[in-house]
């Protein structure tokens, strides 16, 4: 992704996530707890995965790392899907915005999201930087 210079930092987040707490969030909760946090197409890619555990927590930091840095968290009417984690064909992770965290970020003038993720086997962290002009 080329960065625009004439873009100003709005805002930042950031959140780390155990894996395990994710891993057992499915094993107790399943397709209820996957659907309602997870787009279909991140479901997708995290299954591609040997183990979708770390996949699955790096993406749930990221949503709250993009959460506040919108400066709402779930308090603010955005649901976990209004946030989605993109990946371009070189695997760079991206932010794709639905409803009302699409709206919090016009309202914020903010147009894009630096993202960057990683993870092993016990913790995923998420740092997302808000550009804007």
């Amino acid at each position: 992704m080329e960065i625009n210079t004439r873009h100003n930092i709005c805002s930042i987040g950031s959140d780390m996530v155990s894996v395990e707490r994710i891993r057992q969030a499915v094993g107790k909760f399943g397709e209820r707890f996957l659907s309602r946090v997870y787009t279909g197409g991140e479901r997708q890619y995290c299954m591609a995965r040997r183990d979708p555990y770390p996949c699955y927590a790096a993406r749930f930091a990221a949503k709250e790392a993009v959460l506040k840095a919108l400066g709402t968290g779930l308090t603010g009417g955005c649901s976990w899907r209004n946030v989605e984690v993109v990946s371009s064909k070189r695997g760079v992770p991206g932010v794709k915005l639905h409803g009302r965290a699409a709206l919090l970020a016009r309202e914020q003038g903010i147009k894009t999201f630096l993202l960057t993720l990683s993870h092993d086997d016990a913790y995923a962290i998420a740092l997302v930087v808000a550009l804007g002009d």
